[in-house]
């Protein structure tokens, strides 16, 4: 276990070493309290709660790294950050998901590419560490995916949970104006019929009518399958890209470039480190 001593050390030296993210990080960090002070002066408590949750999210990479023994490259480091205060403060109270409706498409296809990130370095940290194990380049990209993808599928459960057990909209909903069906079939042959040209719709309650111009309201289906299908293409991206960097080494120099400013890395020991750099000036 690390005295405090060594741990302000080992944190001066990674202020050193990522100038630019600690830069991003204090810029981000500084947002947040003012934006909580400025909740707190309001009486929004709900929003105080949600920075309160981002200052917390903001210790994860440092987490990550102490407990599992990791490196998490700086412009990996620097996306999270980023990612989280897109989401909870631009997205949550700046209502970014309703002003900008690409804005929920952009993060969800991000984190499908972050995420095949995790999973590629990951995987690929125990087949380089292995001394029984050799995966096939094609074989770990393929895991990676399907991390990706597990990942993005676990938080459509989580809208859907949030959505009936909390009341929340986090599966956004969509104005439709044609939809088929078998249901109103009333042969029961399970003939679809197509409902085309819907020009609104009356929702009768006990309060009284909501009227829906344009069509019907589609409560999150397609929000949930647009969601996957931008996380399946993020996801291939980087996919494509670690699996070139596997097959073809530096050869690749662009997708060599991107593996490995997004891929974790074991924590080596300061001798190590300084062969490696001797290695590189060589």
């Amino acid at each position: 276990m690390r005295t405090p001593n060594q741990y302000i050390r080992d944190l001066g030296k990674h202020v050193k070493d990522q100038k630019g993210v600690f830069i991003l990080y204090s810029i981000l960090r500084l947002l947040v309290v003012l934006i909580m002070i400025r909740t707190i002066i309001l009486g929004n408590y709900e929003a105080t709660v949600t920075c309160l949750l981002v200052l917390a999210l903001f210790f994860i990479p440092s987490l990550l790294e102490e407990t599992l023994k990791i490196k998490i490259p700086p412009l990996l480091e620097g996306i999270m950050y980023c990612f989280i205060f897109a989401a909870e403060i631009l997205g949550e109270l700046g209502h970014f998901y309703t002003q900008f409706p690409i804005w929920d498409t952009m993060l969800h296809t991000l984190n499908g590419f972050l995420f095949a990130a995790v999973g590629f370095s990951t995987v690929d940290i125990l087949n380089r560490t292995s001394k029984n194990i050799k995966l096939s380049p094609l074989y770990l990209t393929m895991v990676a995916f399907c991390f990706s993808m597990t990942i993005g599928v676990l938080w459509e459960f989580f809208e859907c949970g949030a959505d009936i057990f909390l009341h929340q909209d986090m599966q956004k909903d969509f104005i439709v104006d044609h939809f088929q069906s078998v249901t109103l079939d009333e042969t029961h042959s399970q003939e679809v019929v197509r409902v085309e040209d819907i020009t609104g719709t009356v929702i009768h309650t006990g309060s009284g009518d909501i009227t829906i111009n344009g069509g019907y309201l589609d409560i999150g289906i397609l929000d949930t399958m647009k969601d996957l299908l931008v996380n399946f293409i993020g996801a291939i991206v980087f996919c494509s890209a670690g699996y070139a960097f596997l097959k073809y080494g530096e050869s690749k120099k662009a997708a060599a470039k991107l593996v490995s400013g997004l891929t974790l890395k074991p924590e080596t020991s300061a001798e190590e480190d300084v062969e490696a750099e001797e290695e590189m000036t060589e």
